[in-house]
């Protein structure tokens, strides 16, 4: 990762490149959810893993104020709680293999370490 000074935006921030990651992941997987999911699990899945990316963008953006900047990092650890139990669902209901369901918590698991300020 770039050293402090050599960041120019939150796109270099690795929590961000993970969290990013991790999302789109959701998406192309959550793609083949059954129909009846579209307004429920599909939608919650994928508005929660964006929003974690999105909550270290904004956080990036306030990092000048260092309680914006934890609030943004606190909604953004949320928003990863909430996709874990989505994630849950999806497997229980078999919409997710469990291996898959594992990968992405544990790619969960590293995100949570790298934001920890």
């Amino acid at each position: 990762m770039a050293s402090y000074q050599e960041l120019k935006g939150y796109r270099d921030l690795k929590v961000y490149q993970l969290a990013y990651k991790l999302a789109m992941e959701i998406y192309h997987e959550s793609k083949s959810f059954p129909k009846d999911e579209r307004f429920s699990l599909t939608d919650q899945i994928r508005r929660s893993s964006r929003s974690v990316a999105a909550n270290i963008a904004e956080g990036f953006r306030k990092r000048q104020y260092p309680k914006m900047f934890l609030s943004k990092l606190a909604d953004a650890d949320g928003e990863a709680a909430e996709t874990q139990v989505w994630l849950d669902f999806a497997r229980d209901c078999s919409y997710m293999p469990a291996k898959r369901v594992m990968s992405s918590l544990k790619a969960m698991k590293k995100w949570a370490k790298c934001s920890v300020p």
